[in-house]
């Protein structure tokens, strides 16, 4: 934990603090135990800790506000000075403020929220300033958790830094995963438009340029002066459907020509499978059936079921096609 101070012990005699207690957010909470923890007796400069009897309860402490970097400390003896109370709270880590009242308690602010939990592993303690029994000279340490504004403002400001740091990383991923923007169209221009029709004449540079033309005239480039100009470019866009024409028509021959290669496929297949059955149907006659043994007059009845199952598929795929055919061939004698 940053700000752990190792040689604590040595410098005031407290027991070195564990930071990595519970709740802390650190490491998960050890399982109960009936066990109960030994605290030692801490021996400082001005005064000496006696820690509390260790077969009663832990002493209670409130909800632990967010951000939480101020103690509140009570049960102060009444001569106990501020000085006092930085030479024992000091150790536990850097302190900001010490608020100290008339009566016989204080607000402790410290640096770090983790020192606070080291602050709080103080209470129960019985404060006894040098060797006086005076009644005033001595005090039971209550420490708990203060709602401190300060402290739940700095913690707002850090979970809208972290809010923000979260959105801008969203932002940044979001930015990644978009498509790129389209190219900006550029302005008519006579220059531009000579060029436009050069692309309109290729096909390779049809859909390219058309998308252009298209932008232009919505635009509102069409004027007097560049109507014969835009009428050129609109003219190329129809002659390319005469080309357009042409190349369906190249795919449908194409088509034609693959269902044509399908078909034939298709029924030498359905002729081997015949064969197939033949030979299945020849097995169970009377000649051949008798030589075989019971084990394999199964097999081949498992298979000629098989193979007719198939056959019987591919049949009605071959009669499906020729009927398509036929009603094709019917329709272009009704247009006609």
């Amino acid at each position: 934990v940053p700000g752990f101070d190792p040689s604590l012990s040595m410098m005031t005699g407290i027991t070195p603090i564990n930071p990595m207690i519970p709740g802390m957010g650190l490491v998960p909470p050890p399982p109960p135990t009936d066990v109960p923890v030994v605290k030692e007796i801490i021996h400082c400069k001005s005064c000496t800790l006696f820690p509390p009897n260790p077969n009663l309860p832990p002493p209670s402490t409130r909800e632990r506000p967010p951000g939480c970097k101020t103690v509140f400390v009570g049960g102060l003896p009444e001569n106990a000075t501020e000085e006092i109370i930085q030479e024992v709270f000091e150790q536990c880590g850097d302190i900001t403020a010490i608020r100290k009242s008339k009566k016989n308690f204080c607000h402790i602010r410290f640096a770090e929220e983790f020192m606070v939990d080291k602050a709080i592993y103080l209470s129960g303690y019985r404060m006894r300033l040098g060797s006086s029994t005076d009644k005033k000279d001595s005090g039971r340490l209550h420490v708990d958790f203060a709602q401190a504004r300060d402290d739940f403002y700095e913690w707002e400001c850090k979970q809208r830094m972290l809010a923000r740091e979260e959105r801008h990383r969203r932002k940044m991923e979001e930015d990644r995963l978009r498509p790129p923007s389209p190219p900006a169209i550029m302005h008519y221009s006579e220059h531009e438009a000579a060029l436009l029709a050069e692309k309109l004449k290729d096909d390779s540079k049809f859909s390219e340029a058309i998308t252009v033309l298209l932008t232009w005239i919505e635009r509102g480039e069409v004027n007097r002066r560049s109507a014969n100009q835009f009428y050129s470019m609109v003219q190329s866009a129809n002659s390319h459907v005469r080309r357009l024409m042409n190349e369906k028509a190249a795919h449908e021959q194409e088509m034609e020509q693959a269902k044509e290669s399908f078909k034939n496929a298709l029924t030498g297949i359905l002729t081997q499978f015949e064969q197939i059955v033949a030979v299945f149907n020849a097995s169970t006659r009377q000649k051949a059936w008798d030589h075989f043994s019971k084990a394999q007059r199964k097999n081949i009845d498992i298979w000629r079921k098989h193979s007719e199952e198939l056959r019987n598929a591919h049949s009605e795929q071959l009669m499906g096609i020729r009927r398509e055919e036929e009603m094709e061939m019917s329709d272009d004698d009704s247009g006609d």
